[in-house]
């Protein structure tokens, strides 16, 4: 059973910085599709990251340049770097993890992985 728990949400100014972390279970979750996406109620969900198992990322145009997703396979955990914040940015973010070999990681397909967490809040305050 894959899990995946979020932390380091918060409060922060527009113009400051989070880090976000995805802690994973035991699971060889290292050969897994891996992303980030965040929600706000009444609005679509938006995929943000996507890092392949190789290490290659994308991102959404609304964080490219601000945004960096990290996967470090040694604590097997997932982070997500966030620079320049916004009030836009304000949401819940939740990472998500599944292995599609057959499928390239790009954000699009964050939203469709199987296993994710229960998110944790950041808001930006103008």
């Amino acid at each position: 059973q894959v899990k995946l728990e979020e932390s380091g949400g918060g409060s922060v100014q527009s113009g400051g910085s989070l880090r976000l972390s995805c802690a994973t279970s035991e699971y060889p979750i290292n050969n897994y599709c891996m992303g980030w996406f965040r929600e706000v109620p009444g609005r679509v969900r938006e995929p943000i990251a996507a890092i392949e198992v190789d290490g290659s990322d994308s991102y959404a145009d609304s964080v490219k340049g601000r945004f960096t997703i990290i996967r470090d396979k040694a604590r097997k955990t997932l982070y997500l770097e966030m620079t320049d914040l916004k009030p836009d940015d304000t949401s819940l973010y939740t990472c998500a993890a599944d292995y599609r070999p057959t499928v390239r990681c790009l954000p699009g397909a964050v939203e469709h992985l199987g296993y994710r967490g229960r998110g944790t809040q950041v808001t930006v305050s103008s």
